[in-house]
């Protein structure tokens, strides 16, 4: 771990004003290997725009050398501000967390594994300072597997049909938000967030940017195919009722067939006057209801489960520390 750390090349800046016109949201979790070249790479894209920057990284209880890789920024550059939450709460809960500590007049989020590139950033910037309150990044080609990228072309094809709100199409939470938006997001009351639908749910003007999204720069990806079915279903569950709206449409399509097949039945009896053959049909019949009724009641469940966490009002996440050079502190008691 230690070579690791010591990687990290020194910083090459001024002492900063105390109030940043941009700050950079990074959440992190367990990437000691990207984040050397992360941080390098940031101020290669931001130095040149000749603004006032913070880079506001978020370690979401990881248990590599990511903390300590951390505190040496912090401690060497009054730029940095690593927030330690207490343990893993996720990825969404962990650009909360950033979006509630960043300073800026506008605020960039992005993945800390490099498959957003920082470069992309002044594009960002530009369409910010030519009027634009959201400026997000689009997913113009994936450098990924095959399956992988068919499950984020379906679920975004998915999610703009059944959503209440009209989400960009392959747009995640890469992104610049102005500070009123920023504002609006962290004023919200829900615990469970969708970030880039509650982007889309305040408004303001937004315009995307394409861009060609990398393949991960160096350890393993942490969204597991769990994480990520997780996260479509908080995309789809918060942002569309549609799911409870089908759930009527298979109760109605199924009393309709029960019908069909009542009617049938007596048309045969007395046409026919045959007897009943067999219980095939019948147990088929019972099995298909059955499923139909426990997947009703899992939709309904997961509905009910999210007002369930709602009211239950605990805090999205909790900050353990916050590590930032001295001056830095003194800076931001005396803004």
């Amino acid at each position: 771990m230690t070579p690791t750390v010591l990687a990290l090349s020194p910083p090459r800046f001024s002492a900063p004003p105390l109030a940043p016109t941009l700050s950079v949201v990074v959440p992190l979790f367990n990437e000691h290997e990207n984040l050397p070249t992360l941080y390098s790479r940031l101020v290669d894209a931001l130095d040149p725009l000749g603004e006032a920057f913070e880079l506001v990284f978020v370690n979401d209880g990881s248990r590599d050398a990511t903390s300590a890789m951390l505190d040496l920024l912090a401690a060497t550059d009054t730029r940095v501000t690593a927030l330690h939450l207490s343990r893993n709460f996720g990825h969404q809960a962990a650009v909360t967390a950033g979006l509630d500590h960043a300073r800026g007049d506008a605020v960039v989020v992005m993945d800390g594994d490099l498959q957003d590139p920082p470069e992309v950033l002044p594009q960002f910037v530009e369409k910010w300072r030519a009027g634009h309150e959201v400026v997000y990044a689009v997913r113009r080609k994936r450098k990924e597997g095959p399956l992988k990228r068919l499950g984020y072309f379906t679920f975004y094809r998915v999610l703009r049909a059944v959503a209440d709100l009209e989400i960009p199409l392959d747009s995640g939470d890469f992104c610049l938000m102005d500070r009123q938006v920023v504002d609006q997001l962290r004023a919200l009351p829900e615990r469970v967030r969708f970030v880039r639908g509650l982007r889309t749910f305040v408004g303001f003007r937004q315009v995307g940017v394409e861009y060609e999204r990398d393949a991960r720069a160096a350890g393993r990806s942490k969204y597991t195919f769990r994480k990520l079915v997780g996260l479509a279903v908080d995309g789809i569950l918060n942002f569309s009722s549609y799911p409870l709206r089908l759930v009527t449409y298979l109760g109605l399509l199924s009393a309709a067939a029960a019908a069909g097949l009542a009617a049938w039945a007596v048309w045969d009896a007395v046409s026919n006057q045959s007897t009943p053959r067999g219980w095939a049909s019948t147990i088929v019949v019972v099995l298909f209801m059955g499923a139909i009724q426990l997947i009703s009641l899992g939709v309904v469940g997961e509905y009910v489960r999210r007002i369930f966490l709602e009211v239950k009002g605990r805090p999205p996440y909790i900050v353990g520390r916050v590590a930032r050079r001295a001056e830095a502190r003194h800076e931001n008691r005396a803004a």
